[in-house]
């Protein structure tokens, strides 16, 4: 493929709004994908509190800061991929596990799709699901927390 038909897809690719184009030629293969901008993230800052000088000043001091919530007890099994979750190996078919199962270490707990292709997630412990952290069909990332065993 030559310079001008690429520089001609680029073209195409910024004006069209499209966000990526893939060209296969005898055995030539090109794939022109662009970067939408990242949204501007907005943060809200927690509102203003009065600070007393003194005990005399008659206005009460804040609250002790709450503790965060606690972690929760176990290994936490995650996403080693992006991709989709899922539960079972087909629609219809029982789930590879459920909540408060034994599970052994190398067990298949979930699929992961990614690019179109069929993830085993195995157990990397042996234990008891406590909790699956993901819907099923849902989309996950890279290290997002997908399972609690115990």
């Amino acid at each position: 493929m030559d310079l001008r038909k690429l520089k001609k897809l680029i073209d195409l690719v910024q004006e069209s709004g499209i966000g990526e184009i893939e060209i296969t030629e005898g055995e030539e293969k090109v794939r022109i994908s662009r970067q939408a901008a990242a949204a501007p993230m907005l943060v809200a800052s927690p509102p203003m509190q009065a600070f007393a000088a003194g005990p005399a000043a008659g206005i009460a001091s804040p609250a002790a800061p709450t503790a965060a919530p606690a972690q929760p007890a176990g290994h936490t099994l995650k996403s080693p991929m992006v991709g989709t979750f899922y539960r079972a190996p087909s629609p219809g078919a029982p789930s590879f596990v459920d909540v408060g199962q034994s599970v052994s270490k190398g067990q298949t707990l979930c699929i992961i799709e990614a690019m179109k292709l069929l993830n085993e997630i195995e157990s990397d412990v042996s234990g008891t699901v406590k909790a699956i952290l993901v819907e099923n069909g849902q989309p996950v990332e890279y290290g997002q927390p997908l399972f609690l065993i115990e």
